[in-house]
């Protein structure tokens, strides 16, 4: 297996992020997962927008234009034969000294990886997050980055629970998101998600969803979670409807298999 590394197809095995790269100390870089599908990437040019976007935002220059990043996934793919999967393309400020302010002349790390596509998951039961929330005022909230560790304390206590996963609450005790993807729900009839300013990140299948669909970006409260007919997660891998809020049933197949056809996943 191999992967991409800094313009370069090298042996997983022998790949190699230096100790000191900002990405593995302080979690300064970005990320983008893209899907897969009879082995063409998925989206790529609102991913790689969305990366230099948010690179642009952090002041993190990307070593390559968007051409050349593409070239390099499409050979991770030729490389792993991989018609099915998912890549993981990751931007890093690259290694520097100790200490929080960035260096002058960063080098930045760019690696991209693939994987074999999972399959789809089962209608998720969920729980909302009581361990940690969203803070919509952080420019964090609207960008991909590699710190997950909000994601990752819900997931755990959504384990805890009993539960496949959690809605993550903004710091207005409002929905921001699920711990890895845009929340949709069905209430009163229509198809409503949080807005980016909620917290929300601004999903590549979010965006879709709110174009083909005309879902409407607006507050979604804890009552009216409660009340709402049918929620589902989107991600750039896919949609997975919610059978259980907190132990209530959802309608499951129906939304899910409405939003992923729209998306292009089905």
């Amino acid at each position: 297996m191999k992967v991409w590394l800094n313009g370069a197809l090298v042996p997983a095995g022998e790949a190699r992020i230096d100790p000191a790269d900002r990405g593995f100390t302080l979690g300064d870089g970005l990320f983008e997962t893209i899907r897969v599908a009879d082995g063409r990437p998925c989206h790529l040019d609102r991913h790689l927008a969305r990366l230099a976007g948010g690179a642009a935002e952090l002041g993190i220059p990307l070593p390559m234009e968007a051409p050349e990043i593409a070239a390099g996934i499409a050979s991770v793919l030729a490389e792993t034969g991989l018609s099915e999967a998912a890549v993981r393309l990751t931007l890093t400020r690259g290694p520097a000294p100790r200490g929080l302010l960035p260096p002058d002349t960063p080098r930045p790390t760019l690696l991209a990886t693939a994987a074999p596509a999972s399959p789809s998951p089962a209608p998720a039961r969920a729980v909302i997050a009581r361990s940690t929330c969203r803070n919509e005022l952080s420019p964090l909230s609207r960008l991909k980055s590699l710190n997950y560790l909000d994601g990752i304390l819900a997931r755990r206590e959504a384990a805890d629970r009993g539960a496949d996963d959690a809605l993550i609450l903004n710091t207005r005790g409002r929905l921001a998101e699920a711990t890895v993807g845009n929340v949709f729900a069905v209430i009163d009839g229509v198809l409503v998600t949080p807005p980016v300013g909620e917290g929300a990140l601004p999903g590549i299948a979010r965006g879709l969803v709110i174009e083909r669909l005309s879902a409407a970006e607006r507050p979604v409260t804890v009552e009216e979670l409660m009340n709402a007919t049918a929620i589902a997660v989107t991600n750039s891998l896919g949609v997975r409807p919610l059978a259980t809020l907190e132990g209530r049933p959802l309608e499951s197949r129906t939304a899910a298999s409405e939003l992923a056809r729209m998306i292009g996943f089905a």
